[in-house]
């Protein structure tokens, strides 16, 4: 069985002791790949570092993640845009808006994602994109900007049957990870009806672990349990789910 984990920070500090059994443990369980998205400009480096280490398994992405802007951005994305001249980076991300928490930085994190979108499209590589409490904002974005030459994963989509909508017909892929496991998640209600050419998975490790490990720190073996939880859902066989959604990133990002 082929799994591909398309979004997990496992460069993160808290594999920090166990990060080669982290890997091993996913190999095992099936995730031949895990794709890591950027956060910020300290998150490059160990990214990297473990990109390095582990090259036939993992892959990079570059970009600057909403929660993290703040008043510098400009300078940050300035240096990242460099970093992306270094032709290793499979897709910009993680980019996108988030106003959960704190909106004191909305203009910049509006400014930092229309910046980050425009590098996708000249460079002509997929997107993972992070929306939070900010659909409408990031609709009317996506709008301006798709001219055929934007594609990428909504991270994380935990959105309603209108919005999986909105994202499809804007030509982007939802990535569906361990909230879709949880009771109170409405995606199960209408995963029938979504194209299965359009998902792909992901864990957000070490964030949102799946039942039945929720609560525990999330890493990519537990991918499993998402897929089987969505395949049940489907009335579909694991293997055939895993490897439907497989192709999806490998097409996705070229792998």
């Amino acid at each position: 069985m082929c799994l591909i984990d398309t979004h997990t920070h496992i460069y993160d500090h808290q594999f920090s002791l166990d990060r080669h059994d982290t890997i091993q443990r996913a190999l095992d369980a099936g995730v031949k790949m895990m794709l890591l998205p950027n956060v910020d400009a300290s998150t490059i480096a160990p990214m990297l570092d473990l990109h390095e280490h582990y090259p036939d398994c993992t892959r990079v992405m570059m970009g600057l993640q909403p929660e993290e802007v703040k008043e510098d951005y400009k300078a940050v994305l300035s240096m990242m845009e460099k970093e992306l001249e270094r032709n290793i980076y499979i897709g910009v991300g993680e980019v996108g808006l988030d106003f959960y928490w704190d909106a004191t930085f909305e203009r910049q994190q509006l400014n930092a994602f229309e910046t980050q979108l425009d590098w996708a499209k000249q460079l002509g590589l997929p997107l993972s994109i992070h929306c939070r409490n900010a659909f409408d904002k990031m609709v009317r974005i996506l709008e301006k900007k798709q001219d055929g030459g934007l594609r990428g994963i909504m991270h994380c989509f935990t959105g309603t049957a209108e919005e999986a909508k909105v994202y499809l017909e804007l030509g982007f892929h939802l990535g569906l990870g361990g909230v879709t496991t949880y009771k109170n998640c409405g995606v199960k209600d209408f995963l029938p009806n979504l194209p299965l050419d359009k998902i792909v998975l992901e864990t957000d490790a070490p964030y949102l672990a799946p039942v039945p490990c929720r609560g525990k720190r999330n890493e990519p073996a537990y991918l499993i349990h998402t897929a089987q939880h969505l395949a049940e859902i489907l009335q579909m066989p694991l293997e055939n789910f895993a490897a439907a959604t497989a192709a999806n990133a490998k097409a996705l990002f070229k792998l």
